[in-house]
């Protein structure tokens, strides 16, 4: 199995941290988010595991709690703010990705996941993004590789 990187966070710029405990991270790509939430000039504020949200598993039927990984607070190219909650994930385990039977029940339950915070975000005049590799390190889309290859061969 696996290791991935976890460990607490150690904040370097406090008066943007959003939050009572230190922030841990549970993968390398959760701490680069924290790191350019601590150093970006955009983002006024930010916290991790801010917020329980109720939802329903849609594998067992249970009423359950999912908790997003990021509260930002940030201010957009206009001087507007915004505030978002962050999922940070594998494009592995969203839906029309997923391959694995694994990863597509994780895809399956983390859909339930994001339908319920998008709708309590929505209550709470907030928006709710789920952000994968390929927002974290700029990679293209799979598909539009593909797009690329088959415009190539032609």
């Amino acid at each position: 199995m696996a290791k991935f990187a976890s460990g607490v966070y150690e904040v370097t710029n406090t008066t943007k941290f959003i939050g009572k405990k230190a922030p841990r991270y549970r993968s390398s790509w959760e701490l680069a988010v924290f790191r350019m939430c601590d150093s970006h000039p955009s983002v006024i504020g930010w916290g991790s595991e801010t917020h329980r949200i109720p939802y329903k598993n849609p594998l067992t039927g249970k009423q359950t709690v999912y908790v997003p990984d990021l509260l930002m607070v940030y201010k957009d190219k206009d001087g507007k703010n915004h505030a978002e909650m962050v999922e940070i994930k594998p494009s592995s385990q969203t839906l029309g990705e997923a391959k694995s039977t694994a990863d597509k029940a994780a895809a399956v339950v983390n859909h339930a996941k994001w339908e319920a915070a998008r709708a309590w975000c929505k209550s709470q005049n907030m928006s709710f993004r789920v952000i994968t590799e390929n927002e974290i390190f700029n990679k293209p889309a799979k598909k539009s590789n593909k797009r690329r290859a088959i415009r190539k061969r032609k």
